[in-house]
């Protein structure tokens, strides 16, 4: 006889570990297997810059609705475990230099706030204007939600002394913040086997779904093929969440785009050790000296560097207090790629986002001429058009996906995960699900409708 297992769940990133602990811990499934080449977390997942927030734009509340969820079920963890993960709430900071786009960032304030992310206090410099309660640097409890919008130069950098002069707006979003991904992971791994749930080493080869039902999985394991007799089978394979269903059968409207994180030690302290999550919402015209610019001007390839690049630049500090790690992210290449491992990045994509960065942080200019040591490493955001995740059933019956996660699983996947789990175990679900389940894309009128979506959300 071979095995078997009430759920087989392909991928031990964020999304395969949070389903296997929401049906293993919390909706006692005590026969959840997790199947995965790879050692867990080390694929993508462990990539991210570790972030979280409530502050989504629309169209509808869903994003909100979920984000709020998940990180509910975030700060639960977080308390049960001792803050294992060192959950924090610093918030996301994005500002501008631009006189005349402070009213699309007041809009881009009001409508997540508008949608559930809780109220908007405007700083305005009146002296009836709202008291502001900066962010700590550790905890999440007991502090503001919403956001705090400022338009008064003066309180901006009152609170935020290290910010650009030219700085005239900014949004701290406050139900914001980072944990340590890779500790999360590991604790939602450890409860669910815990719990009864296994790991198995390998590669799932096909999926046996005679009748139209899933019935066995196959698995190339490092000591020969193992068939997983199963009912339920979910596809939480984070960028190879297409070709994983295709074993059954089923295209995904999927796509990839490889995104980079650069590390490195500010040694200089350009990046306040207490800082939020920093975000320049203006597009960025790297700044280079007469001499730099003339020979870059020389070269076809080269000269590229000297055209604006999108708005979206952002950057944290990492680790402790007394660390003088840092991250750096910049999307400017949003091209869809073929997922492969390795891969190769920009030669120069570090000295390009630390320049991008020094419009918001004029300190980092004092690496100009002698940039520190980077890491460069990164994976892939698997999306969908609309950059709404997947996560319900598969038309196979016993089939499920929970993907597209597009960069944002550490902070959505345990609320993706108890849609998941509730489509697999039935109950009520929330009116959000509809949100996310793949018949969204029967209905004409929707596919239509997100031709004409702008923003979705994506850093």
């Amino acid at each position: 006889m071979g095995e078997t297992a009430e759920v087989v769940i392909c991928g031990a990133g964020i999304a395969g570990l949070a389903a296997a602990h929401e049906l293993a811990v919390r909706r006692s499934i005590r026969d959840v297997c997790i199947v995965d080449e790879r050692a867990p977390f080390t694929l993508t997942s462990d990539k991210s810059t570790e972030c979280y927030r409530n502050f989504w734009p629309g169209p509808g509340d869903e994003m909100v609705a979920l984000m709020n969820r998940s990180i509910e079920i975030l700060d639960d963890l977080a308390r049960e475990s001792g803050n294992r993960f060192q959950l924090n709430r610093r918030g996301y900071l994005y500002a501008t230099g631009d006189p005349e786009r402070v009213a699309t960032l007041r809009r881009f304030a009001e409508e997540p706030t508008a949608l559930g992310a809780g109220p908007l206090r405007v700083h305005s410099g009146a002296p009836s204007d709202p008291d502001y309660l900066p962010a700590p640097s550790a905890g999440f409890d007991d502090l503001p939600t919403g956001a705090d919008l400022f338009l008064d130069g003066a309180a901006i950098h009152r609170h935020f002394p290290y910010l650009a002069d030219e700085t005239v707006a900014a949004v701290h979003a406050r139900r914001c913040g980072w944990l340590d991904a890779q500790q999360l992971g590991m604790y939602l791994l450890e409860r669910s086997l815990a719990h009864g749930a296994r790991l198995v080493v390998g590669r799932i080869e096909s999926v046996d779904t005679r009748g139209g039902r899933v019935r066995e999985v196959r698995v190339a394991t490092p000591t020969g093929a193992v068939a997983i007799g199963t009912p339920r089978f979910l596809d939480a394979a984070g960028p190879y969440v297409g070709p994983i269903a295709r074993l059954l059968g089923v295209e995904l409207p999927v796509f990839s785009e490889l995104h980079l994180k650069i590390a490195f030690h500010d040694r200089l302290g350009a990046i306040p050790r207490g800082a939020p999550l920093l975000i320049w919402t203006d597009a960025v015209a790297l700044p280079w000296s007469e001499e730099e610019r003339a020979m870059l001007g020389e070269s076809a390839e080269a000269r590229r560097l000297l055209d604006p690049f999108p708005a979206g630049v952002h950057a944290r500090p990492e680790g402790a207090l007394d660390s003088d790690s840092v991250l750096l992210l910049w999307t400017y290449h949003t091209e869809t790629v073929e997922v492969e491992f390795p891969f190769e990045a920009e030669p120069n994509h570090a000295e390009i986002a630390v320049r991008g960065m020094s419009r918001m942080l004029p300190a980092l200019r004092a690496y100009f001429g002698r940039f520190p040591r980077c890491v460069v490493d990164g994976g892939y955001y698997t999306k969908t058009r609309e950059n709404r995740f997947l996560a319900g059933p598969l038309p196979v019956t016993g089939a499920y996906v929970l993907g597209a996660l597009s960069g944002y699983g550490i902070m959505a996947a345990c609320g993706a995960a108890e849609l998941l789990a509730t489509h697999v175990t039935g109950g009520p679900l929330p009116r959000h699900a509809a949100a996310f389940r793949l018949e969204r894309y029967d209905d004409p009128d929707y596919r239509k409708r997100i031709e004409s979506w702008g923003f979705t959300g994506q850093l």
